[in-house]
């Protein structure tokens, strides 16, 4: 059985929050205005990625993400619901990539690349482990 083979282009996930006070780039460290952080926004695609890939690996297997390119266009207030799309571009050996899109009430709010690779999670523990064995 190939580790992907249920993953395939054209496949799509959301994910969906509440822009709140603790997403703001004030809050996060990630600027000084009260609105949607992009790291908050990254985060929502990334989960919308995330969860696509979960739902149709096999017991055991998951995905990390190993390469993340935004654009932020547009700037959410307090109180917005936003919106992550993920859409999957393509396949190959472990690597699934994505297309990203983020909206708010009013429109779209980001966009993006995605790239996730999938790994048996015991194992990328273990190696994650090791590293810390080695200072």
């Amino acid at each position: 059985m190939e580790i992907l083979e249920k993953i395939t282009p054209g496949l799509t996930r959301e994910a969906l929050m509440m822009t709140e006070v603790k997403d703001t780039a004030q809050i996060v460290g990630s600027g000084s205005m009260p609105v949607l952080a992009t790291p908050a926004m990254a985060a929502l695609m990334e989960r919308a990625a995330a969860e696509l890939a979960e739902t149709l690996l096999p017991e055991g297997w998951t995905s990390v993400g190993t390469e993340l390119h935004l654009h932020h266009s547009a700037a959410t207030p307090v109180g917005l619901p936003v919106r992550a799309i993920a859409i999957v571009t393509a396949t190959e050996g472990r690597r699934i990539s994505y297309e990203l899109k983020a909206y708010d009430t009013i429109g779209e709010i980001g966009s993006g690349t995605h790239e996730r690779v999938a790994v048996q999670a015991e194992r990328f523990l273990g190696k994650a482990q090791a590293r810390r064995d080695k200072k």
